[in-house]
């Protein structure tokens, strides 16, 4: 029984991985897996034959995933770059445009503003703003996009996009 699969089972293995020494482990590993499960039979060969080929090829999976897993295991030599975000003008810059856009919002129209900061700010839907301000959902919907379309023009007006 091990003739009979070894030498095709190793060729497949080693075509696989790349490396006959690393592929000779592998069909070991698997003829050890497949004999000491019980409920094969030896005798069975249709079923020994594609049980271990299986194996072999589900240790193979099992070893990439294992290498590729270990190569973020030493990770404290990495120098990773930070983010520009952190830098103070690009904080500076932020806080100015969070700014202007805190400016626009403040001079929409009071209807307008209450939509849109219900919408945007207190996370309510339609529904919930049209309720709560006893207009139409329609009426919500033209509220808060005339809001963004302020917002987007006052911002690209401003050198921001």
């Amino acid at each position: 029984m091990f003739e009979r699969y070894y030498h095709d089972l190793h060729h497949f293995i080693s075509r696989s991985i790349g490396c006959r020494d690393k592929a000779q482990d592998v069909v070991q590993e698997a003829y050890a897996r497949v004999l000491a499960n019980q409920q094969v039979s030896a005798n069975n060969d249709a079923s020994f034959g594609a049980l271990l080929y299986t194996t072999a090829k589900n240790i193979v999976i099992d070893q990439y995933r294992q290498n590729k897993s270990r190569q973020y295991d030493n990770y404290e030599h990495l120098e990773l770059a930070a983010s520009r975000a952190d830098e103070p003008e690009h904080r500076a810059a932020g806080r100015q445009s969070m700014n202007q856009l805190l400016a626009l919002i403040d001079n929409l129209p009071p209807r307008c503003k209450e939509a849109f900061v219900l919408y945007k700010f207190e996370g309510l839907s339609h529904a919930e703003i049209a309720k709560k301000m006893g207009i139409s959902i329609n009426m919500v919907e033209k509220h808060i996009i005339n809001a963004l379309v302020i917002c987007k023009k006052g911002m690209h007006g401003r050198g921001e996009q």
